[in-house]
């Protein structure tokens, strides 16, 4: 029997990168849309009044005639045993590593203790709207487990994997490039492609993987059409300096990663703040993707993520945008993307709402090569929505008096005082994950 689901609010989804304020072109808006779901996925999408002849019988419409709907929200960069590092006051990125992170990650060797973690994790994404996320296990192969059994529970689909480390970390937290890439292999063989599940190759950063270990990840990525590369990339002054001492012979931090098959329209490079002009050619020519994450860049102090260096039509590198939680400071996106408007003005560039709400649909999806499946409401996608009230709190709902339905300037309210309050309801494939008490 079909399983037949349907929405009904104000739908807006994009078709493009937006050119700038005002680019009605880049984008679908529906005053009074429905969404109509079938089998997890969308089957239709219009104006109520064109589609709703289209409903079974007896199929029940969730109407949310205040709210906005849109794809589901995609976190393109987050450490799922991060969440009780989050708010670790003052250290610079090697300290905190050190002071905070790497303790915290040895309890999920415990299959109970990642479990507990994967449940909260995942209600922490969906009350914050996030339906997608890449996220990094510990170096535990079970942490992986647990997480992509609850996604799979819930009918999320995740991109994660067991971070490689094989020095510089504490002994409970270090592998081998032999168990790393054998550990790796098995969660491949279990995971990926299992459901809505894939994986991804994940070397937490060249500090703290020897060139045996690159060489292993990178193998992984020969051997496993498909999979995904995670790593880090020139997030701070002091770990760079660190991988010239550690890689004398690479030109460069980007080159480290070159040497061992990194690079790719599949590998997802965090931070990317100081970046040499041959490190964003080398990016561009490659499709590697260069993830923006706003609020860990200012919580850890590491510098300013240069967007429009990277937008350079000549040799444009392909970004997405992230929270990076437990560095970064918040689950939600919203609070994310007015993070990133804050640090681009800093730079003396600019972040439209347009651009804003089309990064964290569209855009990462296609950063993921996933654009197919996820970021629009269109038919054949994954029925995951997200729905924001713009009015949630008493400031917003101040400000929107003077909005009088302008549709960008309403974006641009919710990226701006919006968190995970604004986020009415989350669906997963037409279901309900996630209703705010009261909607």
């Amino acid at each position: 029997m079909t399983d037949t689901t349907a929405i009904r609010g104000r739908l807006l989804s994009f078709r493009r990168a937006p050119d700038g304020p005002g680019d009605a072109g880049s984008y679908r808006f529906i005053e009074d849309g429905l969404v109509l779901v079938k089998d997890g996925r969308i089957a239709a999408v219009g104006d109520y009044a064109g589609l709703r002849g289209r409903l079974p019988e007896g199929v029940a419409v969730e109407h949310h005639p205040d709210g906005l709907i849109l794809p589901g929200f995609i976190d393109t960069h987050i450490h799922f045993p991060q969440t009780q590092v989050i708010a670790s006051y003052g250290a610079r990125l090697l300290d905190w590593l050190e002071k905070y992170t790497f303790i915290e990650e040895q309890r999920y060797a415990d299959p109970a203790h990642a479990a507990a973690g994967a449940a909260f994790f995942l209600d922490e994404l969906l009350r914050n709207g996030t339906t997608t996320a890449v996220a990094y296990g510990s170096v535990h192969p079970q942490s992986v487990d647990a997480l992509f059994a609850e996604a799979e529970r819930r009918g999320a689909g995740l991109i994660a994997g067991k971070v490689m480390m094989d020095r510089h970390a504490p002994a409970a937290l270090t592998d081998t490039a032999e168990s790393g890439y054998a550990d790796s292999k098995a969660l491949i063989a279990r995971w990926h492609g299992h459901g809505r599940q894939r994986y991804a190759v994940t070397p937490r950063f060249a500090i703290t993987s020897t060139e045996a270990q690159l060489e292993a990840a990178g193998a992984l990525l020969r051997e496993h059409a498909g999979v995904h590369m995670q790593t880090h990339l020139s997030e701070n002054a002091e770990e760079i300096a660190t991988v010239r001492r550690l890689f004398p012979a690479a030109r460069d931090y980007t080159d480290v990663y070159d040497r061992f098959g990194l690079l790719g329209p599949t590998s997802l490079f965090g931070h990317c703040i100081h970046l040499s002009e041959a490190e964003m050619g080398r990016l561009s020519e490659t499709g590697s993707v260069a993830v923006f994450c706003p609020t860990s860049n200012l919580f850890i102090g590491s510098g300013l993520f240069d967007r429009a260096a990277l937008a350079r039509a000549d040799r444009p590198v392909r970004t997405a945008l992230a929270t990076d939680v437990g560095g970064g400071t918040s689950y939600s996106m919203l609070r994310t993307a007015g993070e990133a408007y804050k640090v681009l003005q800093l730079n003396r560039q600019n972040l439209p709402a347009l651009a804003a709400f089309d990064l964290m649909t569209r855009g990462n999806a296609a950063a993921l090569g996933l654009e197919a499946e996820i970021g629009a409401l269109e038919p054949g996608r994954w029925a995951d929505l997200v729905v924001l009230d713009p009015r949630a709190t008493p400031a917003m709902r101040h400000r929107m008096t003077t909005v009088d339905g302008d549709l960008e300037e309403e974006l641009f309210v919710l990226m701006t005082l919006g968190d995970d309050r604004a986020v009415a309801a989350t669906y997963l494939r037409g279901r309900i994950a996630h209703r705010r008490v009261g909607w």
